[in-house]
């Protein structure tokens, strides 16, 4: 991406090399890949630089828009985002003005909260471990055959790891603390976990 530099600040946001016009002059697209950076600057062209330093998890977090600075001294054209602000871990409900406004009823839930984001993509994965045992549960149901041990085990040792990584999720106090359930480190071993563990897989 560049910008276009007039009287000392960004006119235009280029996103892909384009034909464009400076002044009296009309330029071809390829100006943007045979030309060089100082080429381009001294017709007013600079390439921006985007600095991410402050783009955080979108799975947390809601970034803000990319602010476009020109500085002059320095010559360049920087892309930054500013702070972040962490999702709602609880969900919003709507409020009186907003059903009188004709949104939503009041009470009722207008925006789903980060942890039960979370948890629902949880119970998404539990169910689809279980899935793959659920016609043990279905033979039983029709055959009277009797349900493997193996699986019995297996299957409340999901539902019982399923509760705890829940419980984990509702009570952690802030977002910093819920990323840190599911980021992964390494021992010295090489072995990769995380503070939220794994649902339990069932061994072939």
């Amino acid at each position: 991406m560049h910008a276009i530099i007039t009287d000392g600040s960004i006119s235009k946001i280029i996103n892909h090399p384009k034909p464009l016009v400076i002044g009296d002059v009309r330029y071809p697209a390829r100006i943007f890949s045979v030309w060089t950076a100082s080429e381009l600057a001294a017709i007013g062209i600079y390439e921006i630089t985007f600095d991410d330093s402050k783009k955080k998890d979108e799975k947390y977090y809601i970034n803000t828009n990319q602010t476009y600075t020109y500085d002059a001294d320095a010559g360049t054209v920087t892309a930054a985002y500013g702070n972040a602000t962490p999702k709602a871990h609880a969900d919003t409900l709507w409020t009186a003005q907003d059903e009188t406004d004709g949104k939503g009823t009041e009470g009722e839930v207008a925006t789903r909260g980060l942890k039960y984001n979370l948890i629902q993509t949880l119970k998404q994965q539990v169910a689809g471990i279980l899935n793959d045992t659920d016609w043990y549960i279905t033979r039983n149901s029709e055959k009277s055959t009797a349900i493997p041990s193996a699986i019995s085990t297996h299957r409340d040792a999901v539902r019982t790891k399923q509760a705890q990584m829940e419980t984990a999720i509702t009570n952690a106090s802030d977002t910093p603390a819920l990323e840190t359930l599911y980021t992964y480190t390494t021992d010295s071993d090489g072995v990769q976990s995380r503070p939220l563990g794994e649902l339990p897989i069932l061994e072939s």
